[in-house]
Order: C-alpha cells, then sequence, then structure tokens
C-alpha cells in the first residue's frame, strides 16, 4: 500500500515558507505522494451540490478559500524535493486548453524528475463551468479528448489528434515528459471508471462506501478489457484513514494507494511536523 496526503496545496500551505517545510516533511516521513486540490474560481452562493458531503458544501464550508494553482504549487514544492511524487487530485480537465495544459504537465515532469501524477476529472461545479465560459454539457466527452489530446502530444514525435472538440495535425509539443505519466481518474460514477479503464493508468474513487468502491473497480477492469487493455496494470486510490484496520479492509477490495489527511492546523509548525512522522511510523 502506497501513503499519500490530501490538500497540500490549502490551508497554511498557500504560504510559500509552510509548503517548503509541508513537503519536506512529508518526504522525510516517508510518504509516497503530495496531492493538490484546484478550483479556478468559486461562485459565491453557488448551489450546484458538492457530491462527497452531506451538507452539499466543499471542505472549509467557505467560498472565498484560497486554493492555489496546482501545477504551480507542485513546482514550487519540486524544486525542494527530490523524491516525493506530486499529484492532482483533481485537475479539472474540460476548464483547461489541452494543449497549454500537456504542457505545463510535461514541463513539470521533466524538472521533477518524473514524479508528476495526474489526477483527473470533469468537474461538478456547474456556475464555476458559466463563469469561465465552459459547457458544463459536454465536460465529459470534452474529457476524454482531452485526455486522448495530451497522449498523442506526450508520446507522438510530430503530433496529430481529430475528434470533435479537440483536433490538431502534424504540430510538435515540446519538451515531452521524462517517461509515462499516469493518468489518475477521479469520480465516483460509472462513466468515471470507463474514463479509468478506457483511458487511464488508475481509478481514484472518493464515496467510502467500500462494495460501491469495488463494484466501480470492477467496471473500469472491464473497461479497459474492452478496450483492449491490461486491466491488471490499473492502479487504485482512495481517501480514508490510514488505520491498520482500514488498511486492510482497503486492501481486501484492490485499494494501491492510500491517502489521507492528517493536518488541520493553521499555520505549520513543529507539532504539525511531528502529527506527519507519528502518522506515517503508524
Amino acid at each position: 500500500m502506497k501513503f499519500g496526503m490530501t490538500l497540500a496545496n490549502t490551508g497554511p500551505n498557500v504560504e510559500g515558507e509552510s509548503a517548503v517545510a509541508y513537503a519536506q516533511a512529508a518526504e522525510a516521513a516517508g510518504f509516497e505522494s503530495l496531492w493538490t486540490v484546484e478550483h479556478v474560481v468559486v461562485p459565491e452562493g453557488y448551489e450546484t451540490p458538492y457530491p462527497y458531503s452531506e451538507d452539499g458544501k466543499m471542505p472549509g464550508k467557505r467560498d472565498d478559500i484560497d486554493i492555489p494553482d496546482p501545477l504551480m504549487w507542485m513546482a514550487f514544492v519540486a524544486s525542494v524535493t527530490s523524491e516525493i511524487k506530486l499529484g492532482t487530485g483533481i485537475l479539472i480537465v474540460p476548464q483547461r486548453n489541452f494543449a497549454v495544459t500537456a504542457k505545463a504537465v510535461a514541463t513539470l515532469d521533466r524538472l521533477s524528475g518524473g514524479r508528476v501524477l495526474l489526477g483527473v476529472g470533469a468537474g461538478w461545479l456547474e456556475e464555476e463551468f458559466d463563469a469561465l465560459g465552459v459547457p458544463f454539457a459536454d465536460r465529459g466527452d470534452i474529457t476524454d479528448e482531452h485526455l486522448g489530446a495530451y497522449r498523442a502530444l506526450w508520446q507522438q514525435d510530430i503530433c496529430s489528434f481529430d475528434g470533435e472538440h479537440v483536433s490538431f495535425d502534424r504540430v510538435y509539443c515540446r519538451p515531452q515528459p521524462s517517461g509515462h505519466i499516469p493518468i489518475i481518474v477521479g469520480g465516483d460514477s460509472k462513466r468515471a471508471a470507463r474514463r479509468a479503464g478506457e483511458h487511464g493508468d488508475g481509478f481514484f474513487p472518493v464515496s467510502g462506501d467500500l462494495d460501491e468502491m469495488a463494484m466501480l473497480f470492477d467496471h473500469a477492469k472491464r473497461c479497459a478489457e474492452k478496450a483492449g487493455r491490461d486491466p491488471g496494470k490499473l492502479d487504485f486510490t482512495t481517501i480514508g484513514a490510514a488505520t491498520p484496520e482500514w488498511v486492510e479492509k482497503y486492501a481486501a477490495i484492490g485499494i494501491t494507494r492510500l491517502i489521507t489527511n492528517p493536518m488541520s492546523r493553521s499555520r505549520f509548525d513543529d507539532f504539525s511536523r511531528d502529527i506527519i512522522t507519528a502518522y506515517a511510523d503508524a
């Protein structure tokens, strides 16, 4: 089981000194990865229900919380670490230009020595899509095409892609990544599981319901097999409590990476560092 820490680019870690201390403490403690979150804008008084909480509101319960750009934050801490992997959990794919995103992710992967884990999703906050001028209803199809475009730009020498929402012919996009960038698809729907099977290297549901996640894992594997891909190569990630009891339960349904959030303080200090170390030792 691999262990990561989520919400890395929030709270006190929006400040450079805290971000550096946090990332270095996590690496020293032996965590495999740090995971960032993303919202470009959060519309005041949004009404779209957040799908991962009972009250329909994002963590923090405020509309005006600081959420730094995940790729910028990851680039910043990549320069002060050497081994810990850096993940997006998740990047909202259809809100971003496909080529600019592919180039930024490839650049970060090269500069960090191949440490990027690209967690992706189609998004849920309709008011955010409206503010950015992106069609909410088409977000799933746009996401699928962007993932195909990323692979083309990262892997082909002279790159071409032909889709309904993305199309380009014989272009160069340099630099290309250090190697293969894992795409880990987030979501709790069968559509997300299918996307993981057809386009991803892993799947990242967060519902917490073991039976539901096991069903979605099986669906992702079937979709991978149907698409001519090896289902045994899919990596399964979730967020949860890293207690021995729960680690055993997660492993039993095939989860290979567990992401947790041991931090709840408003600043990073020696006590915070001790919490991270103790959590890793446990």
